[in-house]
């Protein structure tokens, strides 16, 4: 461990950006927090290694973490604390994310991890392709199919919503 006050630079002035890419990954805060931990974990670990790209380093471990726990996942119901609202709510930013996360999370786990990070985290096709180990093409296939589902599906969801005010 060369550096551990770099580290601690590290999540003090990358976390929130870190953490919100893993929410849109996983599309749950809590288990974008339970990701983001493990990958820190990891990079704190191999800190004296990864310290010149160490935030390229913790999403290319989020990715890979990520699609290991999706192979893994159980995929049946899932249990929530408290029933959906019937209704807008006065602040539509914050339920648009919401709709926009679970719009995230109904796409396969490629796409997701292509839109995420091309568009989220604004990175190049280049970039995105090496984080997740994938082609160029792949890619940018799976950007345009994974844009095109997340248009459906917010369509859809506008439909479905604008049935429940009329």
């Amino acid at each position: 461990m060369s550096d551990p006050e770099g580290f601690e630079v590290f999540l003090r002035e990358q976390s929130p950006r870190l953490l919100h890419t893993a929410w849109m990954l996983t599309g749950s805060r809590d288990v974008g927090e339970d990701l983001l931990q493990e990958s820190l974990a990891k990079a704190y670990a191999h800190w004296d290694r990864i310290e010149t790209n160490p935030a390229g380093w913790v999403r290319t471990t989020m990715v890979r973490l990520q699609s290991a726990w999706w192979r893994r996942k159980w995929r049946g119901e899932v249990p929530t604390q408290h029933l959906p609202e019937s209704g807008r709510s006065p602040d539509a930013g914050v339920e648009d994310r919401q709709v926009l996360s679970r719009a995230l999370a109904r796409l396969p786990l490629v796409q997701r991890q292509v839109v995420v990070l091309r568009y989220v985290e604004d990175l190049s096709i280049d970039e995105v392709a090496r984080l997740t180990g994938r082609s160029v093409g792949t890619v940018k296939s799976q950007s345009s199919r994974g844009l095109a589902e997340l248009r459906t599906l917010l369509t859809e969801q506008e439909l479905k919503e604008g049935a429940e005010y009329a």
